[in-house]
């Protein structure tokens, strides 16, 4: 019985490992640009992308932001909190790739469950992040994006098109060489 209950366990793990592993064959299929890094990255099809929802806030230095404004650019929109370990670990990689894609693609940071705005300017600070990150303390500019962004999913990155749509999502960490390969799809 034991011996049973080992094989089959086994089998099991075996099955489970060919199906990620074909679904992650599936997510690349005709996706020549991106590697993918730590997360779970999805990239979307011209025609099956959806419209991003409109996004406006308060920056953390105070400004106004508006995804509309973007139009023409490529955005990458990431969600990110201060406490959160994950977003620690890819800000650099986040820092290097906004430096290399330049103007032409506008990184915007969307900093969610801080309650008080201090720690968040700290990670923006320790991690020279030069990108704005709109405040979002209480989610409800996260809440927008439902159905393609879970609140739970933090850190989160997004790849929208020229035209607004989503063209890419990473749900975990991403990585330089994913985003800079995300990008070059997008555009």
């Amino acid at each position: 019985m034991v011996r049973r209950t080992a094989v089959l366990a086994a089998g099991v793990f075996l099955v489970a490992g060919c199906s990620s592993g074909q679904q992650a064959a599936q997510n690349r299929q005709g996706q020549a640009g991106f590697v993918s890094g730590t997360g779970n990255v999805s990239v979307f099809a011209a025609a099956d992308r959806k419209v991003a929802p409109e996004l406006t806030g308060t920056t953390l230095d105070g400004k106004s932001w508006t995804l509309s404004a973007q139009k023409g650019k490529v955005v990458v929109l990431n969600v990110w909190g201060s406490w959160c370990s994950p977003c620690r670990k890819e800000a650099p990689d986040l820092v290097a790739a906004a430096k290399e894609l330049g103007p032409s693609v506008q990184f915007v940071g969307l900093n969610t469950r801080d309650l008080n705005p201090a720690p968040a300017k700290k990670f923006v600070q320790e991690f020279g992040v030069t990108y704005p990150s709109i405040y979002d303390p209480d989610g409800k500019s996260l809440l927008r994006f439902r159905g393609q962004i879970s609140p739970a999913a933090i850190p989160t990155t997004l790849v929208i098109d020229k035209t607004g749509k989503v063209a890419g999502r990473v749900v975990g960490e991403v990585t330089k060489q994913t985003l800079l390969g995300m990008v070059k799809d997008a555009g």
